[in-house]
């Protein structure tokens, strides 16, 4: 997976694995979560947006299935597979 840190209010890293169509992101919280089903154009879309937190909530908040990777503030791992919307 190649990671990228990116300048954004929300987001700290970005990351993408093609053979997987995993989207990996690192928020601010601490909080990292990993998005499955992302087609590598809403990664590369993501990393030129002028406001990262808003294509997020626009193009992948609640509509691919994600798993909790990291918690917020606490840095504790966790493996829950959420659909899409649980967030």
């Amino acid at each position: 997976m190649n990671i990228t840190a990116v300048e954004s209010a929300t987001l700290s890293v970005v990351g993408y694995d093609e053979a997987q169509g995993a989207l990996q992101l690192g928020f601010r919280s601490g909080a990292v979560y990993r998005y499955f089903g992302a087609a590598v154009g809403v990664h590369a879309e993501l990393l030129v947006a002028a406001s990262k937190g808003s294509y997020f909530n626009r193009v992948i908040r609640k509509r691919f299935p994600y798993r909790l990777l990291v918690k917020p503030e606490t840095g504790k791992r966790n493996g829950a597979l959420r659909s899409e919307g649980a967030r």
